[in-house]
């Protein structure tokens, strides 16, 4: 099954519908018959491609809310992210534009390691507060992924991979996705928005129904207490 998912890096609720996912694709039992595959997006192309604004004041400026309104929406926010396991601190977070790492997420892809580096970037924009515009932020979420250091460095200091990220917007743009994560599986069915796991669930037991797909087995048990492996036994 294939799931293609537009999202972007600073946007919440794409690492929130991340995970709802990842946890509805291990409770229908289908890891490992799953192909998910990451999509560029940009929620404000207009974001200045320097500078480290604190993400509270950005808000501010851009959408003449109140200290107060912005407040509210990040307590809501909030809540959401702690019930799938993700702890924001939004007085932490800076704003960036996105445009360097969809081309780093391209070319991740290119070599094998998509799935690691947008888990990555979004990490290390709402869990460690790094400023995604910044090259030696960049750098080394690559080469801790297992990127080449030097590869990465001449994918940020060109405009490679700029055609694929902006062939994603056009195509997200002719589907009619109007925000962010947007879910398409199987070019048959889209989910809008981080949508509660169930819908997840419904959705990817329905497209496993259609395609054939059985589910693989599932371990009840997740301690490696009284497991012997690779020559060894713990306790």
């Amino acid at each position: 099954m294939k799931i293609e998912v537009w999202s972007d890096y600073v946007c919440p609720f794409c690492y929130i519908g991340k995970r709802e996912l990842e946890q509805a694709i291990k409770e229908t039992g289908l890891s490992g018959q799953v192909e998910v595959q990451f999509k560029a997006y940009e929620l404000d192309p207009t974001t200045p491609l320097t500078g480290e604004n604190p993400i509270k004041e950005s808000l501010m400026q851009k959408k003449g809310m109140s200290a107060s309104q912005i407040d509210r929406m990040f307590e809501a926010v909030t809540e959401r992210a702690q019930s799938v396991g993700l702890d924001y601190d939004f007085s932490k977070m800076i704003n960036a534009n996105t445009k360097k790492s969809h081309r780093l997420a391209k070319y991740a892809e290119a070599n094998g390691k998509g799935s690691e580096i947008d888990e990555a970037l979004l990490k290390a924009h709402f869990l460690d507060n790094l400023a995604l515009n910044v090259d030696e932020v960049l750098l080394d979420i690559a080469e801790n992924v297992g990127l080449s250091r030097e590869g990465a460095l001449e994918v940020l200091s060109s405009d490679q991979y700029a055609e694929d990220v902006a062939r994603d917007i056009q195509e997200a743009q002719a589907i009619g996705v109007q925000g962010v994560p947007f879910f398409v599986l199987e070019r048959k069915y889209a989910i809008s928005g981080a949508q509660p796991q169930q819908l997840f669930q419904e959705t990817l037991q329905k497209v496993a129904d259609e395609l054939g797909l059985k589910p693989g087995l599932q371990i009840m048990g997740n301690s490696d207490a009284g497991l012997c492996a690779d020559g060894s036994c713990s306790i």
